[in-house]
């Protein structure tokens, strides 16, 4: 997984901000370097005559490797943007890549993928061309407010626990921040590798720990069902209402409002823990409030906390 961007800001007024990265396997995260198959997976948007008329349509191409793809066509467009309707469940195909061209196979189905371009038919007259879109998150290079303390800007890894360069301005993982916070903002730009023959927890596995305590999972899930140990997902807690996922490679976006646990005098928790949370500039989640610690996090205290990368 790499990072570009992260940074956080207390809701009172200091502010932090890094940005990092991790090595991986070169063929996994250079796109020139990434096969036939990388150029043919990702979003496609199209629209069909129906009898009711127009509609849109979405489509998710997920490789599998050695030429195979799943294919997800949602009504309405691409999760998240206005007009996609989650209660309308997703078409589901396959394609593989036959004589040089992609063919898509389904009941009654067949459809071609190639040159950026999508085309799908089936016996009840659905005729959809699409063509393939690149989604960028609105808040992508997202500035840093004024008064800002620097995390990391490339050039060290001073202010993280275990932090340590790699390839030259990227920071490693497996890390926490040295400076604890209570409330906060946070911002992170992420981009993870492009790992066609893995599968499930094996596609870029990591997660955010918000005050050493609740991770918001980071995983390749593009395309997937969007489940609580999928990207976006409160780890075994709560599912994200969309999987916001971009595909392998795209740059994407956190964006977290978090207000931390309250607790007596007696150090008994009166509040839980609160987040609201957008993944590319689609909220995910709305005022969640945390059921206690996730998996590998630290106990629940009123003391403030320290973001962790997941190794």
């Amino acid at each position: 997984m790499n990072l570009s961007r992260l940074f956080a800001f207390t809701l009172a007024s200091s502010f932090a901000v890094f940005s990092l990265g991790f090595a991986q396997d070169p063929s996994q995260t250079d796109a020139t370097k990434a096969g036939p198959d990388f150029a043919l997976q990702g979003e496609y948007e199209g629209s069909a005559t129906l009898n009711s008329g127009s509609k849109k349509f979405g489509a998710q191409v997920v490789a599998k490797g050695d030429g195979k793809f799943m294919i997800k066509v949602h009504t309405g467009g691409l999760p998240g943007q206005t007009g996609f309707d989650p209660s309308v469940k997703p078409m589901l195909l396959t394609a593989a890549t036959k004589d040089g061209k992609v063919e898509i196979t389904g009941k009654d189905i067949s459809g071609t993928i190639q040159n950026g371009k999508l085309s799908i038919k089936d016996n009840m007259k659905l005729d959809l061309a699409m063509a393939k879109v690149e989604r960028t998150s609105p808040s992508i290079g997202k500035a840093a407010p004024e008064g800002a303390v620097v995390l990391f800007d490339g050039k060290n890894a001073d202010e993280w626990s275990n932090g340590k360069l790699v390839e030259g301005n990227l920071l490693n993982n497996g890390i926490s921040s040295k400076k604890k916070f209570t409330n906060f903002t946070i911002h992170m730009e992420f981009r993870l590798p492009y790992m066609p023959k893995a599968s499930g927890q094996g596609r870029a596995n990591s997660g955010l720990y918000l005050q050493d305590r609740y991770e918001v999972q980071i995983l390749d899930s593009f395309g997937l069902e969007g489940k609580n140990n999928e990207c976006g997902g409160i780890y075994t807690q709560f599912e994200p209402s969309v999987n916001a996922c971009f595909p392998p490679l795209v740059w994407q976006t956190y964006d977290i409002n978090y207000v931390a646990a309250k607790f007596d005098e007696a150090g008994k928790k009166t509040a839980p823990a609160e987040a609201t949370i957008y993944h590319n500039g689609i909220k995910i989640h709305d005022k969640i409030q945390f059921k206690g610690s996730t998996g590998g996090g630290k106990p629940e205290t009123k003391e403030a906390g320290a973001f962790q990368l997941q190794n």
